[in-house]
């Protein structure tokens, strides 16, 4: 069978698919020629990460398609549903990138507390000229241990953010609309040791008003998740993070509580109008940003080439 992986695929997820007698293509397809070159190609498997979309039009005229994945996990460019009904299969790989995103979490919040978003920016431009006053200027950072981590959605992704969080001597408190129970996470060190610690589950509005810093992990939403409400609810100076998808914080509100001085700081690694983010958080002081590498490490990316190969290989056979 012939499988393009449009947004790239690891080379350990095309050495078990080529082993298994698959062939890879790994061309990257435009998205208006994407029909044409399935249809021409026979392919029967299209991969892809964020950057392709996979909608109805796609499904309706691309009949050699038999299944669609996602390497990641939220699969909001794809039709799922629709796709199913048509009798393709849709698959993802839900947990190789949760670790990830939970490291770059925490990249942004600990460069965050220490004004490092900031500093790295003026350190080129100052650094020589004005060293003693940038000193001066960042020299009243915070700690992150014994402050309130909010994790707004506790799925796989918060789950590691709360591991990391109660790691470092943080107090951890969740909300999830879709949670049963109050989650028991554990883990082990490095010398075998094993963790376990229940999040307790909060209502948003407790949490808000509780959390010293908010983080984000929820699936892409018909309207805001934290708004210019939300954000009037937050500890005056708290901090926020997303690194869950764009379009679930009001980033218009979001600038105003920055310039406002209502919270401390905030971090994007997803925006509203990617690739093309509004200028206005480009350039804004108080913004830690990353262009959604969320789960762009290499070890995440071993992981989802070969999720993504076992599934494809158990559906073909």
């Amino acid at each position: 069978m012939k499988i393009l992986a449009n947004d790239g695929i690891s080379q350990s997820g095309i050495a078990k698919l080529e082993a298994a007698g698959h062939e890879v293509i790994t061309t990257n397809v435009a998205q208006e020629q994407l029909q044409d070159y399935i249809n021409k190609n026979d392919i029967a498997v299209l991969l892809v990460r964020s950057a392709t979309t996979a909608r109805k039009d796609l499904i309706d005229n691309c009949p050699t398609l038999k299944i669609i994945g996602r390497g990641g996990v939220g699969m909001d460019n794809i039709d799922v549903a629709y796709a199913r009904d048509k009798g393709l299969k849709v698959i993802n790989t839900p947990a190789a990138s949760s670790a990830s995103v939970a490291e770059l979490v925490f990249a942004h919040l600990y460069g965050g507390v220490r004004f490092l978003y900031d500093a790295n920016r003026n350190m080129p431009l100052e650094g020589e000229t004005n060293f003693k006053g940038l000193k001066k200027q960042y020299a009243k950072g915070t700690e992150l241990r014994g402050k309130t981590l909010g994790i707004i959605g506790i799925g796989r992704i918060g789950q590691e953010v709360a591991k990391i969080a109660a790691g470092v001597g943080m107090n951890v408190i969740a909300h999830d609309s879709y949670a049963a129970s109050e989650p028991v996470i554990s883990w082990e060190l490095f010398d075998g040791q094993k963790i376990e610690v229940k999040i307790p589950l909060v209502e948003k509005d407790e949490l808000l008003q509780n959390a010293d810093f908010v983080t984000l992990h929820v699936p892409a939403q018909d309207k805001y998740v934290i708004g210019k409400e939300e954000l009037g609810q937050m500890k005056n100076g708290a901090a926020l993070v997303n690194a869950a998808r764009g379009g679930v914080v009001d980033e218009v509100a979001l600038v105003e509580a920055l310039e406002n001085e209502q919270i401390s700081f905030a971090a994007l690694d997803v925006f509203e109008k990617e690739p093309q983010p509004e200028v206005v958080l480009l350039m804004n002081s108080k913004l830690s940003l990353s262009p959604h590498i969320g789960a762009a490490t290499n070890e995440a990316q071993d992981r989802i080439g070969t999720e993504l190969a076992d599934q494809i290989i158990q559906i073909l056979g």
